[in-house]
């Protein structure tokens, strides 16, 4: 239980961390997530989990027609992550927004709530980070002629400096969605992703990455860091800050309050890695079918080290709609996606191909799906609607490590005729999903260049008998007559066994 009660400037803190604010908030099922701990390769190709896995991901429906969703990459340790998805969520659901609010009053309140998660997070840490100062000022320069009294007490003051050490250090990214009057809001801080993918009136689908990371390769945050005297250059070169790609973070006491004492931070003015949101919005999802998806870096990571940065938005696209295709619950789509991108990474690493070397490991993999008016391939149309979507499930599979992608999303019948796509620019997806009427078989590839993208859909019936356009009427058993011609296996079979035993009484339709 709280003791204090969340308001319009910050909240006021008195429990541990760990202890979720948010028990009563209703989950959204319209959002599904799937995980993968990290992972590290032997030679023998066998991976071992290096950590616990420090991600974190939140997803509720408020009042008033609100819902959050949340990915936070975290790193030396999870507490970071699990504070922020929490206390984010109290900050935002707990009655600070309605339907009222302008564009302005919510980029304002996703901001004082992103301060409030940073400055309530090292509220928590605060005595151990007092007690950590204190004891370092108490240890002894090491020296032979230091009595073992000293030296004891040195070895005591060490252990619980590692201690407290543990238990403030690490930090997190975060990527949020924030729907409010069916109108999306992104904040993010840091180097995770959002991707929205929609179809359009026309039938094109565009897939639409909304921001930039802020990472050590990005030109605004970079010119921001120069800004505060910061050697740009180097911190381009050297690809990481105290050991992460990341320019604007949650909690990581290191870069905050100790930064002069960094290298490449030390010539800075004032706090250069902040933890700030970047608020993109809003975009209104009227009339828009489709979904959203928030990833953590270490999927992002491990799929463009498995198959270069080129294509990895078409890609991870691509594998969702091919689950969502098939899937049962988004649970278990984006489950499936986060276990095929893990086994595209481990393939890379085993075949020994030219990315195997950038593939030796992968950190904590988190995925949420949120649909957006999309329905799920369950099956509640009949055949003799027309209109029943069969699943086909392929491996996904890339010969080259920037090539092409292809999922044979779904085998639809009865029908066969033309799919039609839609034209893309180079962040764009196209998808043929199929319907009544289209070929039985729906192929979305992505080629990969270095200067451009396109995408194209194909049907091959020639293994299906040719039928008409109408749907095709079940027998008394309710089953649907095949389209794949077996006769002549059933003919080659038989001939092939000499045991008397008949082709009806062994193989074929009975």
């Amino acid at each position: 239980m709280l003791l204090g009660k969340p308001g319009r400037n910050r909240f006021i803190l008195r429990l541990p961390y760990h202890e979720s604010w948010t028990d009563d908030l209703p989950l959204c099922q319209m959002c599904g997530v799937g995980t993968a701990p990290n992972c590290v390769y032997g030679p023998d190709g066998k991976g071992t989990q290096s950590h616990t896995n420090e991600d974190g991901h939140l997803g509720f429906r408020g009042e008033d027609g609100c819902f959050l969703y949340g990915v936070f990459n975290g790193y030396d340790g999870s507490r970071v992550a699990n504070f922020a998805s929490q206390c984010l969520t109290a900050e935002l659901l707990l009655g600070q927004l309605n339907s009222s609010h302008t564009d302005n009053d919510v980029r304002r309140i996703l901001t004082q709530a992103f301060d409030v998660v940073e400055k309530s997070y090292f509220e928590t840490i605060g005595d151990a980070l007092a007690e950590k100062a204190d004891l370092s000022n108490y240890l002894l320069p090491h020296n032979e002629n230091v009595s073992f009294h000293h030296s004891s007490q040195n070895q005591k003051f060490q252990e619980r400096l590692k201690e407290l050490e543990q238990e403030v250090s690490g930090g997190a990214t975060a990527v949020v969605a924030l729907i409010l009057n069916n109108k999306l809001y992104i904040a993010n801080v840091g180097s995770n992703r959002a991707l929205l993918c929609k179809s359009s009136s026309d039938g094109q689908n565009q897939v639409l990455q909304i921001g930039r990371p802020h990472s050590t390769d990005n030109d605004e945050e970079l010119q921001r860091l120069a800004a505060l005297g910061v050697d740009s250059a180097r911190v381009r070169q050297a690809g990481q800050i105290a050991g992460q790609s990341s320019t604007r973070r949650l909690g990581d006491y290191r870069v905050k309050f100790n930064y002069n004492e960094i290298d490449l931070l030390s010539a800075a003015k004032t706090r250069p890695v902040i933890a700030e949101p970047e608020i993109h919005g809003s975009q209104s999802l009227d009339s828009v079918t489709g979904f959203l998806l928030l990833m953590s870096e270490g999927l992002i990571n491990a799929l463009e080290s498995a198959h270069g940065p080129e294509q990895a938005n078409q890609e991870i696209v691509a594998m969702v709609a091919a689950e969502l295709a098939q899937a049962a619950s988004l649970e278990a789509a984006a489950q499936s996606v986060v276990d095929r991108v893990k086994r595209v990474h481990h393939d890379v690493y085993v075949s020994g191909r030219q990315r195997a070397t950038y593939c030796s490991r992968h950190e904590d993999m988190t995925l949420l799906i949120r649909t957006l008016n999309y329905v799920l391939a369950d099956g509640a149309l009949t055949p003799t609607q027309g209109g029943r979507i069969y699943p086909v499930s392929v491996p996904y599979s890339n010969s080259q490590s920037t090539s092409k992608t292809s999922v044979t999303l779904s085998l639809v019948m009865p029908s066969q005729g033309t799919l039609t796509n839609g034209t893309n620019t180079a962040s764009t997806l196209e998808e043929g999903t199929p319907t009544p009427g289209q070929s039985p078989t729906a192929t979305l590839q992505s080629t990969n260049t270095q200067t451009q993208s396109s995408s194209s859909s194909s049907g091959d019936g020639s293994l299906f008998r040719q039928r008409g356009s109408q749907a095709a009427q079940p027998d008394e058993t309710g089953r649907v007559p095949p389209y794949v011609d077996f006769s002549q296996f059933y003919r080659l079979w038989g001939s092939d066994h000499s045991d008397g035993q008949s082709t009806q009484g062994g193989l074929g339709p009975q």
